[in-house]
């Protein structure tokens, strides 16, 4: 009777995995329509909103790809993800220019980025019109993804390596994290105060694309920019034997030791890819808008729905995910679609990440959370 009741709890338990596995494909598949069907939607019928949501998605699936780098690796959610990005969209704003805020009006250094001949002279596009900006912007880029891979680095060192050698919880972590984008939000307000500011003041030019379809032209380089980025991560991570060390490290650190992978360094690659990430799709951000210290935090909550639909741990499914989040946001507030303030965009990312989370949290790519 006993060996009976025992094959029939299996034969129950085996029955409700199946279920719970169909269930979970069926719900995948739901979603995967979904979002195709509002793709074409948008295509055919918000196409302006659709090519700015596709520009603002490829921002967020960058900063994505750096926060699940950096889940993927080390295990907890770096909430100053979105307020790193700002400071290194500073950090590029003070090499450009030079300026900091001084007791009633700013205050230049002698010298900066701007001041190399031809720096500011607008970088030619072969279409209509050029982009707003000259050389000397992707100079303080590159002067910004150094000093957020060295910031990052330093701040391991200091905070985050201690509290992984007395093995704190996540929870302490994500604190941690959470003080130090105080940290540097507070940075921001000191020296550039809340203001908004700008790479290049002015209109900024416009260009024509197919279906009628015109949009700044800087945008086409922000799409640009960060695609290619996308793709060479994807190289490293898969071509290359840092890459193939860093998975391993993702899917076990202990045994990824044992085996004779300097875990250290891997820590230490895995901050200074993190931190080039986090100042390129700051200063794209920037771009796209403005300067503002806030900016950071509230994309935060993109940045997290973007890589937990795309699924924690998959960098393809960040981007993937951030084109998602930035498409939807966009069209969602378009006028014609729904009233609603384009200030509220945000909510249609948490919106995302709850259904996400209460349906499927493991993700479109099947990544664990």
């Amino acid at each position: 009777m006993s060996v009976f009741a025992g094959r029939l709890t299996d034969a129950i338990a085996t029955a409700l995995d199946r279920s719970r596995a169909v269930g979970d494909q069926l719900i995948l598949v739901a979603m995967w329509l979904f979002f195709l069907v509002l793709g074409t939607w948008a295509i055919l019928a918000e196409t302006d909103a659709f090519a700015v949501g596709v520009v603002t998605g490829s921002i967020i699936a960058l900063g994505a790809i750096g926060l699940t780098l950096i889940y993927g690796i080390l295990k907890f959610a770096h909430f100053a993800h979105g307020d790193s990005m700002m400071l290194a969209a500073y950090v590029a704003f003070f090499a450009l220019t030079g300026k900091v805020v001084g007791e009633r009006t700013d205050v230049e250094l002698p010298w900066s980025l701007n001041d190399l001949p031809g720096a500011t002279s607008s970088i030619p596009w072969p279409g209509e019109g050029d982009f707003s900006f000259g050389y000397g912007l992707l100079l303080a880029a590159l002067v910004a993804a150094a000093a957020m891979a060295l910031i990052f680095v330093v701040l391991d060192r200091l905070v985050y390596r201690p509290l992984r050698r007395r093995r704190s919880g996540i929870v302490i972590f994500a604190i941690a994290s959470l003080g130090i984008a105080i940290a540097m939000r507070s940075v921001m307000l000191i020296f550039w105060a809340s203001s908004p500011r700008f790479y290049a003041p002015g209109i900024r030019p416009t260009t024509d694309l197919p279906f009628d379809v015109r949009v700044v032209t800087d945008q086409i380089f922000i799409f640009f920019a960060a695609l290619v980025l996308a793709a060479l991560l994807y190289l490293l991570l898969y071509r290359t034997k840092l890459g193939k060390a860093m998975r391993a490290m993702s899917d076990n650190a202990d045994l990824a030791q044992v085996s004779g992978i300097n875990t250290d360094q891997i820590v230490t690659w895995t901050w200074v890819i993190g931190g080039g990430l986090v100042a390129v799709a700051g200063v794209l951000l920037a771009l796209q808008a403005q300067l503002k210290p806030e900016l950071g935090f509230a994309l935060l909550l993109p940045l997290f729905a973007a890589t937990i639909l795309g699924g924690i741990g998959s960098p393809q499914g960040a981007f993937v995910g951030g084109m998602i989040i930035g498409i939807t946001q966009e069209v969602t507030v378009a006028q014609d679609l729904i009233d609603i303030s384009p200030g509220y965009k945000f909510s249609v990312a948490f919106i995302i990440l709850i259904l996400i989370l209460l349906l499927r949290p493991r993700g479109l790519f099947g990544a664990k959370t």
